[in-house]
């Protein structure tokens, strides 16, 4: 599991984001939300849905050190199957923001 790395991470002062596509059959969003959820921590900005051209790209939720998105439409290789709106949601991380509320 890879939430030992993510907890040191966040401990260091680093900002994790962890993303899925919602139709992604290999890591279903589910088991992502299920692993971020047994990090405890505390929720920043509560779920909500995220736009990209438009159109709902997908949802994010933000805690203390770990945002978690999720892209809709996608499979397990998000720029493969939903190129714009992994842009959306990578530029948003480079910008140091969550993706756009509308």
């Amino acid at each position: 599991t890879i939430l030992p790395t993510i907890k040191q991470l966040i401990a260091s002062g680093i900002t994790v984001w962890i993303y899925s596509g919602d139709s992604d059959g290999r890591v279903p969003i589910t088991s992502s939300r299920y692993s971020v959820n047994t990090l405890k921590l505390a929720v920043k900005t509560p779920w909500r849905p995220w736009y990209s051209n438009n159109e709902v790209g997908g949802y994010v939720i933000e805690y203390k050190g770990v945002t978690l998105t999720t892209v809709r439409g996608a499979g397990h290789v998000v720029p493969s199957y939903k190129p714009e709106r992994a842009l959306t949601m990578i530029l948003s991380f480079l910008q140091g923001r969550l993706p756009p509320s509308s």
